[in-house]
Protein backbone atom coordinates (compact mmCIF):
# COMPACT_ATOMS: atom_id res chain seq x y z
CA UNK A 1 0.00 0.00 0.00
CA UNK A 2 1.20 3.66 -0.89
CA UNK A 3 1.82 5.86 1.72
CA UNK A 4 -1.01 8.47 1.39
CA UNK A 5 -0.95 11.12 -1.54
CA UNK A 6 1.53 9.36 -2.71
CA UNK A 7 2.09 8.18 -6.04
CA UNK A 8 5.27 5.74 -5.58
CA UNK A 9 5.73 2.69 -3.39
CA UNK A 10 5.34 2.90 0.07
CA UNK A 11 8.59 3.45 2.12
CA UNK A 12 8.03 -0.55 3.19
CA UNK A 13 8.22 -1.24 -0.16
CA UNK A 14 11.26 0.12 -0.94
CA UNK A 15 13.09 -0.97 2.24
CA UNK A 16 12.20 -4.76 1.02
CA UNK A 17 13.86 -3.84 -2.54
CA UNK A 18 17.00 -2.44 -1.15
CA UNK A 19 17.04 -5.25 1.70
CA UNK A 20 16.98 -8.04 -1.24
CA UNK A 21 19.58 -5.91 -3.33
CA UNK A 22 21.96 -5.48 -0.05
CA UNK A 23 21.84 -9.05 0.40
CA UNK A 24 23.46 -9.51 -3.00
CA UNK A 25 25.68 -6.55 -1.86
CA UNK A 26 26.63 -6.74 1.49
CA UNK A 27 26.16 -10.65 2.30
CA UNK A 28 28.69 -13.45 1.27
CA UNK A 29 27.56 -16.30 -1.08
CA UNK A 30 25.47 -18.26 -1.58
CA UNK A 31 22.93 -15.96 -2.09
CA UNK A 32 19.38 -17.45 -1.17
CA UNK A 33 17.89 -14.88 -3.26
CA UNK A 34 19.09 -12.29 -5.94
CA UNK A 35 17.21 -9.90 -6.41
CA UNK A 36 18.41 -6.13 -8.07
CA UNK A 37 15.89 -5.28 -10.09
CA UNK A 38 14.01 -3.60 -7.33
CA UNK A 39 17.07 -1.70 -6.52
CA UNK A 40 16.87 -0.11 -9.87
CA UNK A 41 13.30 0.85 -9.75
CA UNK A 42 13.82 2.31 -6.59
CA UNK A 43 16.33 4.79 -7.98
CA UNK A 44 17.97 5.27 -4.80
CA UNK A 45 20.71 8.11 -3.88
CA UNK A 46 24.14 7.07 -3.84
CA UNK A 47 24.71 6.64 -0.10
CA UNK A 48 21.72 4.45 0.50
CA UNK A 49 23.38 1.73 2.20
CA UNK A 50 24.11 4.23 4.49
CA UNK A 51 20.57 4.43 5.66
CA UNK A 52 19.47 3.83 9.34
CA UNK A 53 16.91 0.60 8.31
CA UNK A 54 20.05 -0.59 6.44
CA UNK A 55 22.43 -0.67 9.16
CA UNK A 56 23.76 -3.93 10.89
CA UNK A 57 21.39 -4.79 13.45
CA UNK A 58 18.89 -4.36 10.25
CA UNK A 59 20.65 -8.16 8.88
CA UNK A 60 17.72 -10.77 10.64
CA UNK A 61 15.00 -9.02 9.17
CA UNK A 62 16.95 -8.54 5.69
CA UNK A 63 17.59 -12.60 5.83
CA UNK A 64 13.83 -13.07 6.74
CA UNK A 65 12.75 -11.21 3.75
CA UNK A 66 14.85 -12.50 1.41
CA UNK A 67 14.14 -16.16 2.37
CA UNK A 68 9.92 -15.44 2.30
CA UNK A 69 10.84 -14.43 -1.09
CA UNK A 70 12.82 -17.82 -2.00
CA UNK A 71 10.25 -20.07 -0.59
CA UNK A 72 7.51 -18.10 -2.53
CA UNK A 73 9.12 -18.95 -5.97
CA UNK A 74 10.47 -22.28 -4.67
CA UNK A 75 6.60 -23.16 -4.64
CA UNK A 76 5.71 -21.21 -7.72
CA UNK A 77 8.23 -23.39 -9.38
CA UNK A 78 7.20 -26.61 -7.44
CA UNK A 79 3.35 -26.12 -8.93
CA UNK A 80 4.05 -25.02 -12.27
CA UNK A 81 5.71 -28.60 -12.49
CA UNK A 82 2.10 -29.67 -11.42
CA UNK A 83 0.27 -27.81 -14.19
CA UNK A 84 -0.65 -24.57 -11.77
CA UNK A 85 -0.23 -21.76 -14.66
CA UNK A 86 -1.42 -18.95 -12.71
CA UNK A 87 0.17 -16.60 -9.84
CA UNK A 88 -1.37 -13.71 -8.02
CA UNK A 89 0.83 -11.63 -6.04
CA UNK A 90 -1.33 -9.60 -3.91
CA UNK A 91 0.23 -6.42 -2.88
CA UNK A 92 2.47 -6.31 -4.97
CA UNK A 93 5.03 -3.29 -4.39
CA UNK A 94 8.16 -3.67 -5.79
CA UNK A 95 7.75 -7.46 -7.05
CA UNK A 96 10.26 -8.38 -9.73
CA UNK A 97 9.49 -11.84 -10.48
CA UNK A 98 8.02 -10.76 -13.83
CA UNK A 99 11.66 -9.31 -14.79
CA UNK A 100 13.95 -12.00 -13.38
CA UNK A 101 12.02 -15.13 -14.03
CA UNK A 102 10.89 -14.70 -17.68
CA UNK A 103 11.31 -18.24 -18.71
CA UNK A 104 9.31 -19.49 -15.49
CA UNK A 105 6.75 -16.36 -15.90
CA UNK A 106 6.09 -17.71 -19.78
CA UNK A 107 4.40 -20.86 -18.23
CA UNK A 108 1.94 -18.45 -16.30
CA UNK A 109 -0.36 -15.99 -16.11
CA UNK A 110 0.96 -13.37 -13.48
CA UNK A 111 -1.03 -11.00 -12.11
CA UNK A 112 -0.14 -8.56 -9.42
CA UNK A 113 -2.57 -6.52 -7.69
CA UNK A 114 -1.73 -3.12 -5.98
CA UNK A 115 -3.13 0.51 -5.19
CA UNK A 116 -3.41 2.40 -8.76
CA UNK A 117 -1.29 5.09 -8.35
CA UNK A 118 1.23 2.50 -7.16
CA UNK A 119 0.81 0.43 -10.20
CA UNK A 120 1.16 3.35 -12.51
CA UNK A 121 4.29 4.48 -10.98
CA UNK A 122 6.16 1.30 -11.74
CA UNK A 123 5.22 1.00 -15.35
CA UNK A 124 6.52 3.60 -15.79
CA UNK A 125 9.23 3.21 -14.54
CA UNK A 126 9.28 -0.18 -15.96
CA UNK A 127 9.44 1.63 -19.65
CA UNK A 128 11.97 3.67 -18.29
CA UNK A 129 14.58 0.97 -17.12
CA UNK A 130 13.82 -0.95 -20.50
CA UNK A 131 12.29 -3.89 -19.08
CA UNK A 132 8.80 -3.23 -20.81
CA UNK A 133 5.49 -5.57 -19.41
CA UNK A 134 5.83 -9.17 -20.96
CA UNK A 135 2.81 -10.58 -22.15
CA UNK A 136 2.55 -12.83 -19.15
CA UNK A 137 2.13 -10.02 -16.85
CA UNK A 138 -1.41 -8.57 -15.95
CA UNK A 139 -1.34 -5.27 -13.69
CA UNK A 140 -5.02 -5.17 -11.40
CA UNK A 141 -5.73 -2.52 -9.82
CA UNK A 142 -6.84 -2.42 -6.79
CA UNK A 143 -8.29 0.37 -4.64
CA UNK A 144 -8.48 -1.37 -1.24
CA UNK A 145 -9.26 2.22 0.55
CA UNK A 146 -12.43 2.36 -1.48
CA UNK A 147 -13.50 -1.37 -0.75
CA UNK A 148 -12.56 -2.30 -4.31
CA UNK A 149 -13.33 -6.23 -4.55
CA UNK A 150 -10.08 -7.67 -5.54
CA UNK A 151 -11.37 -11.05 -7.46
CA UNK A 152 -13.60 -9.33 -9.05
CA UNK A 153 -11.07 -6.72 -10.63
CA UNK A 154 -8.78 -10.25 -10.86
CA UNK A 155 -11.67 -12.15 -12.81
CA UNK A 156 -11.91 -8.80 -15.03
CA UNK A 157 -8.24 -8.71 -16.06
CA UNK A 158 -8.38 -12.56 -17.47
CA UNK A 159 -7.89 -14.58 -14.21
CA UNK A 160 -10.11 -18.03 -14.81
CA UNK A 161 -11.30 -19.18 -11.32
CA UNK A 162 -11.50 -22.83 -12.71
CA UNK A 163 -7.78 -22.90 -13.02
CA UNK A 164 -5.32 -23.25 -9.81
CA UNK A 165 -3.51 -20.64 -8.28
CA UNK A 166 -0.59 -19.96 -6.50
CA UNK A 167 -1.67 -16.75 -4.59
CA UNK A 168 1.04 -14.90 -2.44
CA UNK A 169 0.27 -12.28 0.11
CA UNK A 170 3.86 -11.47 2.23
CA UNK A 171 4.23 -8.24 4.19
CA UNK A 172 0.57 -7.11 4.00
CA UNK A 173 -1.40 -9.20 6.79
CA UNK A 174 -0.31 -6.68 9.59
CA UNK A 175 -1.64 -4.05 7.83
CA UNK A 176 -4.91 -5.17 7.64
CA UNK A 177 -8.09 -5.99 10.12
CA UNK A 178 -8.92 -9.46 11.74
CA UNK A 179 -12.18 -8.77 9.58
CA UNK A 180 -10.22 -7.95 6.00
CA UNK A 181 -7.83 -11.52 6.61
CA UNK A 182 -11.05 -13.38 7.46
CA UNK A 183 -12.62 -12.29 4.19
CA UNK A 184 -9.16 -12.73 2.01
CA UNK A 185 -8.98 -16.15 3.90
CA UNK A 186 -12.43 -17.32 2.32
CA UNK A 187 -11.60 -15.67 -1.31
CA UNK A 188 -9.12 -17.70 -1.73
CA UNK A 189 -10.11 -20.67 -0.04
CA UNK A 190 -12.91 -20.55 -2.86
CA UNK A 191 -10.66 -20.71 -5.84
CA UNK A 192 -10.11 -24.03 -7.56
CA UNK A 193 -9.03 -26.92 -6.11
CA UNK A 194 -5.30 -27.19 -5.51
CA UNK A 195 -5.16 -23.63 -5.53
CA UNK A 196 -1.84 -22.57 -2.67
CA UNK A 197 -1.83 -19.48 -0.63
CA UNK A 198 1.05 -18.42 0.90
CA UNK A 199 0.44 -15.29 3.58
CA UNK A 200 2.97 -13.83 5.75
CA UNK A 201 1.97 -13.21 9.61
CA UNK A 202 3.43 -11.06 12.33
CA UNK A 203 3.60 -12.81 15.95
CA UNK A 204 2.75 -10.73 19.09
CA UNK A 205 5.95 -8.37 19.06
CA UNK A 206 6.49 -9.63 22.55
CA UNK A 207 7.06 -13.22 21.30
CA UNK A 208 10.39 -12.16 19.37
CA UNK A 209 13.85 -12.53 20.41
CA UNK A 210 14.68 -10.11 22.86
CA UNK A 211 17.32 -8.94 20.81
CA UNK A 212 15.05 -8.11 17.45
CA UNK A 213 12.09 -6.65 19.45
CA UNK A 214 13.47 -3.25 18.98
CA UNK A 215 13.67 -3.12 15.58
CA UNK A 216 10.30 -4.70 15.08
CA UNK A 217 8.75 -2.05 17.63
CA UNK A 218 10.67 0.64 15.71
CA UNK A 219 9.25 -0.79 12.30
CA UNK A 220 5.96 -0.70 13.99
CA UNK A 221 6.20 2.97 15.13
CA UNK A 222 7.39 3.86 11.96
CA UNK A 223 4.22 2.14 10.31
CA UNK A 224 1.74 4.13 12.67
CA UNK A 225 3.61 7.45 11.81
CA UNK A 226 3.25 6.82 8.07
CA UNK A 227 -0.64 6.21 8.51
CA UNK A 228 -0.44 2.44 7.90
CA UNK A 229 0.09 1.00 11.44
CA UNK A 230 0.06 -2.53 11.90
CA UNK A 231 -3.31 -4.01 12.95
CA UNK A 232 -3.11 -7.93 13.19
CA UNK A 233 -0.54 -10.37 15.34
CA UNK A 234 -1.19 -13.81 15.17
CA UNK A 235 0.08 -16.70 17.40
CA UNK A 236 0.64 -19.96 14.58
CA UNK A 237 -2.47 -21.96 15.62
CA UNK A 238 -4.64 -18.82 15.48
CA UNK A 239 -4.31 -18.21 11.94
CA UNK A 240 -4.09 -21.85 11.16
CA UNK A 241 -7.41 -22.24 12.80
CA UNK A 242 -8.70 -19.09 10.35
CA UNK A 243 -7.35 -20.81 7.26
CA UNK A 244 -9.20 -24.30 8.32
CA UNK A 245 -12.47 -22.07 9.31
CA UNK A 246 -11.89 -20.52 6.48
CA UNK A 247 -12.39 -23.32 4.18
CA UNK A 248 -8.47 -24.47 3.26
CA UNK A 249 -8.32 -28.37 3.03
CA UNK A 250 -4.44 -28.23 4.47
CA UNK A 251 -2.83 -26.02 6.24
CA UNK A 252 0.62 -25.64 7.27
CA UNK A 253 3.05 -23.10 9.44
CA UNK A 254 6.71 -22.71 7.87
CA UNK A 255 8.45 -21.38 10.42
CA UNK A 256 11.23 -18.58 10.56
CA UNK A 257 13.44 -21.41 12.26
CA UNK A 258 12.36 -23.66 9.35
CA UNK A 259 13.18 -21.25 6.60
CA UNK A 260 16.85 -20.54 8.29
CA UNK A 261 17.44 -24.49 8.48
CA UNK A 262 16.24 -24.56 4.83
CA UNK A 263 17.48 -21.57 3.66
CA UNK A 264 21.30 -20.72 5.82
CA UNK A 265 21.82 -23.86 7.37
CA UNK A 266 26.14 -23.81 6.87
CA UNK A 267 26.87 -20.52 6.39
CA UNK A 268 29.80 -18.99 8.48
CA UNK A 269 28.35 -15.53 8.60
CA UNK A 270 25.65 -15.95 11.05
CA UNK A 271 22.89 -14.44 8.95
CA UNK A 272 19.58 -16.12 9.88
CA UNK A 273 15.86 -15.05 10.62
CA UNK A 274 14.94 -13.96 13.38
CA UNK A 275 12.66 -16.43 15.42
CA UNK A 276 9.10 -15.52 16.28
CA UNK A 277 9.05 -12.31 13.85
CA UNK A 278 7.55 -12.77 10.53
CA UNK A 279 6.02 -16.43 9.34
CA UNK A 280 4.59 -17.69 6.85
CA UNK A 281 0.94 -19.39 6.62
CA UNK A 282 0.88 -22.35 3.76
CA UNK A 283 -2.89 -23.30 2.83
CA UNK A 284 -3.93 -25.18 0.14
CA UNK A 285 -7.46 -25.75 -1.60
Amino acid sequence: MADANSTGPDNTAVRVALWRALHVLADAPPHVFEDQVGLALVGPADDWRSRPDMGPFTRPFRASIVARARFVEDLVEEQVARGVTQYVILGAGLDTFAQRRPELGARLKVFEIDEPKTQAWKQERLMELGHGVPPFLRFVPVDFEHGDAWLERLAAGGFDTKQPTVVASLGVSMYLSNQAIRSTLRDVAALATGSTLVMSFMLPIELAEPEVRPGIEAAARGARANGTPWLSFFRPEELLALAREAGFRAVRHASADALTERYFSGRTDGLRLPSNSEELLVATT
